[in-house]
């Protein structure tokens, strides 16, 4: 028997379950909200079409129109594909504020958005990889 509920669209599993379907770097980032080290993601420097999906739950996050090379280390998107696709919630962690990012559908961790983007939102999505699952058009 699966442990996984859905709850008003939202995914919620047990620790078990995220393990045996995550890889260990995805469990530590999505679950235990981890970060990868800068330039070491898969994705920082991807430039193919596509779409960006959570890699614990599949919801459409970002799209490739929207990354841009920020420099950080990170893939980094000016926008999320529908905003109700992220949430973001306060994080005071690391001495730092900072506003985290989380898939709205399995609560997983991404990345954190800043406010010294691109126009025209002025925002930089700074996702973990391990987050992600590019989709190629």
């Amino acid at each position: 028997m699966s442990d996984t509920r859905t709850t008003a669209g939202k995914i919620e599993k047990s620790e078990a379950e995220w393990r045996k379907e995550l890889t260990p770097m995805q469990y530590a980032v999505l679950r235990e909200k981890a970060t990868e080290r800068p330039f070491s993601g898969e994705y920082d420097h991807e430039h193919r079409a596509g779409t960006y999906t959570c890699a614990g739950c599949g919801q459409t996050l970002f799209e490739s129109d929207a990354k841009f090379d920020s420099g950080c280390g990170w893939p980094s998107f000016t926008r999320p594909a529908l905003e109700s696709h992220v949430d973001e919630e306060r994080d005071v962690t690391h001495g730092m504020v900072r506003t985290e990012v989380l898939c709205s559908k399995c609560n997983g961790h991404l990345g954190h958005v800043f406010e010294d983007g691109p126009g025209p939102t002025g925002l930089r999505y700074c996702i973990n990889s391990a987050a992600l699952k590019l989709q190629p058009k």
